[in-house]
């Protein structure tokens, strides 16, 4: 038997056609330009902890985008001034109850922000949009030490994966596991869980500079970077960076994460030259964001399953 219905109903579909015309409004306001980019390129993220989805274009390997960022990136070299796009986003990553291959992403920056008037932005922006309280900060250190009682940048493996042994965690196959995996797996397993205040997001910044590709260092603390993430209701909503602008640096970054995919036996990919070029012709100085639409779509609706928020989810469309 066929499934050709819809898994979120035309109720839900209506609403979210509301909060997109709302989402609109709010950069309309601040008179923040809508841009539009190219969903394939010859040339993806190198990031091994992301795997992005290939097709054939006029007899050549065409990467399926795992965000907008590059191209909007060049948009902003170009001279547009501060820009915000909706658009689709594809990784080939697994299906569950926040997660599907092809999902839609909020992407904006701002020119001349750092990465905490960027983090103001945002908890304005979930106001406007979810009425939500005023958000929680904490540093990536500081909420380790709250809710695991260890420091993340001066913990050892061997001390990371005795607390993830005290807290139940385990998983096949890590014994030659890198810090930032375990750290990952904290996060997700112990911290994640807890930052769900009723109504109320939590900023983390200030993320290890291993798990930034994208950002600047800290000038206050080296190991770390301007990365930050927004959490609400338990449930990562946005990523975003006081964004590098140093062409050499971002290479010599890009050059690491292939060196990574190949220690785990991952493809190689292009290094994304075109959008090296656009730094290297003048990048300006601003911060940028990735929110993802269905989740906050699913907080909008009360909802609980992206699969109840989307039309056709990947295993019926």
């Amino acid at each position: 038997m066929n499934n050709w219905q819809p898994t979120a109903t035309i109720e839900v579909l209506k609403k979210r056609a509301e909060l997109m015309i709302n989402i609109r409004k709010f950069f309309q306001k601040k008179n923040i330009l809508e841009v539009e980019t190219p969903v394939s390129s010859a040339t993806t993220i190198p990031d091994p902890n992301i795997v992005s989805l290939k097709t054939t274009l006029l007899g050549k390997t065409y990467y399926l985008q795992t965000s907008p960022e590059f191209h909007m990136k060049r948009l902003l070299a170009a001279g547009s001034g501060c820009i915000y796009q909706i658009s689709k986003a594809f990784r080939d990553d697994e299906i569950s109850r926040i997660h599907n291959p092809e999902f839609t992403m909020l992407e904006w920056y701002r020119l001349n922000f750092n990465a905490h008037e960027l983090m103001l932005e945002i908890d304005e922006f979930l106001q406007t949009l979810l009425n939500t309280k005023p958000a929680i900060y904490f540093s990536y250190e500081n909420i380790f030490l709250k809710f695991l009682n260890i420091n993340p940048l001066q913990a050892s493996i061997f001390e990371l994966s005795e607390k993830a042994e005290e807290h139940n965690i385990t998983v096949q196959g890590l014994n030659d596991a890198c810090k930032d995996t375990w750290l990952n797996l904290l996060m997700s397993h112990c911290i994640e869980p807890k930052l769900n205040e009723e109504n109320q997001p939590y900023f983390i910044y200030d993320f290890p500079i291993s798990q930034a590709a994208l950002a600047k260092q800290s000038k206050q603390d080296p190991r770390v970077a301007e990365r930050f993430e927004v959490y609400l209701h338990g449930m990562e909503l946005a990523n975003g960076f006081h964004e590098l602008t140093d062409a050499s640096e971002q290479k010599h970054r890009f050059e690491n994460y292939l060196k990574a995919r190949s220690t785990l036996g991952m493809e190689a990919v292009p290094i994304p030259d075109n959008f090296l070029a656009a730094l290297r012709h003048g990048f300006p100085a601003c911060s940028g964001v990735a929110l993802g639409i269905d989740r906050l779509v699913m907080l909008y609706c009360r909802k609980t399953r992206i699969r109840e928020v989307i039309s056709f989810t990947a295993e019926n469309s």
